[in-house]
Parts: structure tokens; C-alpha cells; sequence
């Protein structure tokens, strides 16, 4: 680490004494990451990362009290500075699609914690998602299958529907819209509740962080 960088600051959360114990063995080693704070659960972790400066909560996922999923929700609504990532023992796709789903930068696990947790540290700290490679094998082929099977969102919309979120997304009222696609301002609004109703959302602001997600207008 040059002079003038900054450790990233981690808090380890995990049930077992034994386990932090290692996982700071390695953690602490590096010249660029250090250890602040230990947890034995979920809510001991919030309460530390409350009254503690950290970047980075390494969480366990199957914690007493609660879990490292829970914790992650929590952190990402109450610290969203704060990047989490979820250490299991499990390669099982229910956790790692709900890890993902509670806002965690990566899945790692423990069985290979000394090859892949210090990778996934700093990717997580780039902005960067970490998966395990197996992990990757998995998404691939959910994407594919929801593809196939017409259950991805991408797939329920029509290119007009589209065309129109885009617009809503870029901040166009639905009379610019009418305007720019020549249609009546009552077609904009039935098009725009169709894909609201669609997608299961409620406003203009989830409209637009959709658009952003599936790349139909920058971030």
C-alpha cells in the first residue's frame, strides 16, 4: 500500500469465536485491509457499525438473533456507504440469488475463504461484484431459463413499452412523449400504468432505476 491510502475498514460477524479468529488472521496480514470491529450476530453487527467507522461487513449468513441476510437488508437501507458481503458454508442458489437480492457486492465461501475472500474485499470496494466461479454457472443458466421460458421482466414489456419507459426515465412529461411519438397523451398513461402493473411497481423513480438496470438509459 502506498503512503497516504487508507486501509478499508472491515467488521466481521460470524457466531463462531474460532472463525473470526481466522478469517482476521487473514484479513489483518494485508497491508490494505484491517479489521475494526467482531460480531457474534446480525444485530450485534448494526449496533457496532452504528458507533464504528467501516466500509466493509464481512456477514456470515446463518447467524442466531440475525441472520447475515437480514443484516445485510438492514445495512444497505440504514448505511448504504457500507458494502456488505455474505461468507456461507453453502453453495445453494436460493442463498446465493437472496444474497444478491439484499444488496451484498458477493457470495463467498467458506470452504475456499482463504483463496477467494481477500479478491472479494477488494472487488467489493471497486464497486465490483465477487461470485464464487460456480456461482456464475448458476446465474447463466437462471438468466437463460427465464429467457426461454418468457419469465424475465426484459421479456414482458413491448417495444413501444420500452420506447416509453426510456422517455418517462429521461425525465419527458407525457405530453413530450405524445409529442415525440405521435400519439394521444391517454395512450402514454395506459402504457405507462400497463408496464407499472407489469413490472409491479408504484412510480416514476422505480420506472427509472429499471431503465438504468436493464440498459436502456445511462446511469
Amino acid at each position: 500500500m502506498q503512503a497516504g491510502e487508507t486501509r478499508t475498514r472491515i467488521l466481521l460477524a460470524d457466531d463462531h469465536a474460532l472463525v473470526r479468529r481466522g478469517l482476521r488472521l487473514i484479513l489483518d496480514a494485508e497491508p490494505d485491509l484491517t479489521v475494526v470491529a467482531e460480531a457474534a450476530d446480525g444485530a450485534e453487527a448494526l449496533e457496532l457499525i452504528a458507533g464504528t467507522e467501516v466500509d466493509l461487513a464481512i456477514l456470515d449468513i446463518a447467524m442466531p438473533r440475525m441472520t447475515g441476510l437480514q443484516a445485510a437488508r438492514e445495512i444497505s437501507r440504514r448505511f448504504p456507504s457500507v458494502r456488505t458481503l455474505i461468507l456461507s458454508m453453502y453453495d445453494n442458489e436460493q442463498y446465493l440469488f437472496e444474497a444478491l437480492k439484499a444488496g451484498a457486492s458477493g457470495y463467498v465461501l467458506k470452504s475456499v475463504a482463504d483463496r477467494d475472500l481477500l479478491h472479494a474485499c477488494r472487488a467489493a470496494m471497486r464497486g465490483e461484484p465477487f461470485l464464487y466461479p460456480g456461482a456464475l454457472n448458476v446465474l447463466i443458466r437462471e438468466y437463460l431459463s427465464r429467457d426461454r421460458d418468457g419469465d424475465g421482466p426484459d421479456s414482458l414489456l413491448t417495444p413501444r413499452e420500452e420506447e416509453i419507459i426510456k422517455l418517462v426515465a429521461e425525465g419527458h412529461s407525457s405530453k413530450e412523449i405524445a409529442e415525440l411519438l405521435t400519439i394521444s397523451v391517454k395512450t402514454v398513461d395506459r402504457h405507462r400504468a400497463n408496464v407499472l402493473a407489469k413490472l409491479g411497481m408504484r412510480d416514476r423513480l422505480e420506472l427509472t432505476k429499471y431503465a438504468i438496470r436493464v440498459g436502456l438509459v445511462e446511469p
